[in-house]
């Protein structure tokens, strides 16, 4: 529900109600940085999104994009979810005041830890599912549920608070409507988006399977050498629990695991039964004790999670470069190399502004 008497858009001058502090995030059209509400002295942060002035400019987001986006997170009221305080335009950026989740990335956080068992690993897993259960009472889905969208309020406390935040893809879906896209970051799509078929609220199972297997294994289910065949693992649901990295993994982790990704959208757990698999709520001692004694596979973890921070950062300035090389050529959209093009100018420069690649990100401005 929106909060009583918060205006869509308003229309003062945002720095006449916050003062602005140090640049937080950027990306290719919206820099992020620590705020505070001057009446109340409390600290949010604000999203300045570039808006796409005219139709012929590849500049800015869309005016319809950031008002879906505006839209729903107006609806939303609960604690695994990144609240919307309030709203701003002026003539060149809408501005986003947000809760300031100061925390890091969840992964980052587990990254550090020694150990971690299976049952502290389902803590988490317990508060993104409680999120999406949410989304979903509402018919929202995320379309973008991935690690560097997955962040701690404050990762101090002793079981920190996962937060979703990035609603840029998020669409509510209507009972009955046609909706299909090609849109989202390709090691997390699910199939149904690969093939361009129909979509709803199982697309966002699909990646919390994938997220589950990484926080697990550290290795990435469906990741190939390129693009292209990633998304052909993903079409073909080609994986694998290998011995190497699932040696302590339980059967009851990788019966959560097997029951999300599957490509049948009917046959996928829904978010209901996700919370209500014994991985998660155990049904007797023994199944509790399973999680008690299984053990993420940290090594790997940590070793693959930098690989991975490396990887991302080599990809996101090389995208930063292509889109620039693009935007100076003028070429239209319909000259890009279709689905994979796509998946990462929306997702890398939109949703980026939330991540930890600051310096990546930097190079693209």
């Amino acid at each position: 529900m929106r909060t009583p008497g918060m205006a869509v858009f308003k229309q003062q001058n945002v720095e006449d109600f916050y003062e602005m502090g140090e640049q937080l995030g950027s990306g290719q059209f919206a820099v992020v940085k620590r705020c505070k509400e001057k009446s109340s002295g409390t600290e949010f942060a604000a999203k300045f999104i570039k808006k796409r002035i005219s139709r012929a400019s590849r500049r800015g987001v869309k005016r319809e994009e950031i008002e879906r986006e505006v839209g729903i997170l107006q609806q939303l009221c609960h604690p695994n979810i990144v609240a919307l305080h309030d709203v701003y335009e002026n003539r060149t950026d809408v501005v986003l005041i947000l809760e300031l989740v100061s925390g890091g990335e969840l992964f980052d956080f587990l990254a550090q830890k020694e150990s971690l068992s299976e049952e502290e690993a389902t803590q988490f897993i317990k508060q993104i599912l409680d999120g999406v259960q949410y989304l979903h009472s509402k018919r929202i889905a995320h379309f973008d549920l991935k690690p560097e969208n997955i962040m701690l309020l404050d990762r101090s406390a002793s079981l920190p608070r996962i937060k979703l935040i990035d609603f840029g893809l998020a669409h509510q879906i209507e009972a009955g409507a046609d909706f299909k896209n090609i849109f989202g970051t390709p090691e997390f799509v699910a199939p149904e988006i690969v093939n361009y078929e129909q979509l709803g609220l199982e697309a966002d199972m699909w990646s919390i399977g994938v997220i589950t297997y990484i926080l697990l294994s550290g290795a990435s289910p469906f990741l190939g050498d390129t693009k292209q065949e990633t998304l052909g693992n993903i079409s073909a649901v080609n994986y694998e629990f290998d011995e190497e990295f699932f040696s302590n993994t339980s059967e009851l982790a990788k019966s959560f695991i097997r029951q999300l990704l599957e490509k049948d959208t009917r046959k996928r757990l829904a978010i209901e039964d996700a919370l209500n698999h014994p991985w998660i709520k155990p049904l007797n001692s023994r199944q509790a004790m399973v999680k008690r004694l299984s053990v993420v596979n940290l090594e790997n973890f940590k070793r693959q999670y930098a690989r991975r921070r490396w990887k991302l950062s080599f990809r996101i300035v090389a995208l930063c470069n292509h889109l620039t090389r693009i935007m100076k050529k003028g070429q239209n959209r319909s000259e890009h190399d279709g689905v994979g093009t796509d998946f990462y100018f929306e997702i890398a420069f939109l949703s980026a502004p939330h991540t930890t690649l600051l310096s990546a990100l930097q190079l693209c401005n």
